[in-house]
């Protein structure tokens, strides 16, 4: 019968050629690696939205919070506001000293419009949506929540503010709860309603409206809380029939 041999030298030489095979191919691995991570083209930096496997529906044009980022916003520079930031489909308004808000740096119209949205307040004692918007030449906001946490109602009319002129009404608002917000404004008239019950009907004639100091960086739209945590979402502008 016949023996076969293999020499030490042999094996040696085989495992120096597969040795310098396996480091070749790692080194390739490494090269391809770093250049598709300094190309960018196979990473990707998730949103908000992806990280927490959320789902953010497509908004149509009439929405002016599009669920993903601020676009078309600025978050407005009162000086000592809290942090403003997207979560999921939410605006977060974070608690500050005074006014934490956000201005639209888009067109927007003068009269014969409806701004629609959802508010709600997640910590804090005082208004959690302030909304700022224009009545022709004129501005106006309608506070929802303000003066300790129930006041409603339009500041400012003939200088005196929500709280203390004809629209002025109280309501109990929960923490964490969403509220439905309607804002109807023509020409002559400002209507607004919560949860589709109306809280105003102003007829503004030769009234002057105007804004209190405080809001005055909201103008001619924004939305502003008052040392409270609010949440905004589907923020959505319709025009009307005049």
């Amino acid at each position: 019968m016949k023996r076969f041999s293999i020499s030490t030298s042999s094996v040696f030489y085989n495992y120096v050629v597969i040795s310098r095979i396996t480091v070749r191919l790692m080194l390739l691995s490494l090269l391809v690696f770093l250049l598709d991570d300094c190309s960018g083209k196979s990473r990707k930096v998730k949103s908000s939205a992806e990280k927490t496997g959320q789902v953010v529906s497509a908004k149509d044009s009439s929405y002016l919070f599009n669920g993903v980022n601020l676009d078309g916003w600025e978050i407005t520079n009162f000086g000592p506001q809290g942090p403003v930031y997207v979560s999921g489909d939410e605006i977060i308004l974070g608690i500050g000293d005074g006014c934490t808000g956000i201005t639209w740096k888009k067109d927007f119209p003068e009269v014969d419009y409806k701004v629609t949205l959802e508010a709600k307040r997640i910590s804090g004692n005082d208004f959690f949506c302030g909304m700022t918007f224009p009545v022709g030449l004129e501005p106006c906001t309608l506070i929802v929540g303000g003066w300790g946490g129930t006041v409603v109602g339009l500041s400012s009319i003939d200088g005196y503010d929500a709280s203390e002129n004809e629209t002025t009404t109280r309501m109990l608002f929960d923490k964490d709860r969403w509220y439905n917000i309607c804002l109807v404004v023509k020409k002559d008239s400002i209507k607004a309603f919560i949860d589709s019950a109306q809280v105003v009907g102003f007829v503004k004639g030769d009234r002057t409206l105007s804004v209190r100091p405080e809001v005055h960086l909201s103008k001619p739209f924004g939305i502003a809380s008052w040392n409270t945590t609010a949440a905004l979402r589907n923020i959505r502008l319709e025009r009307i029939a005049e």
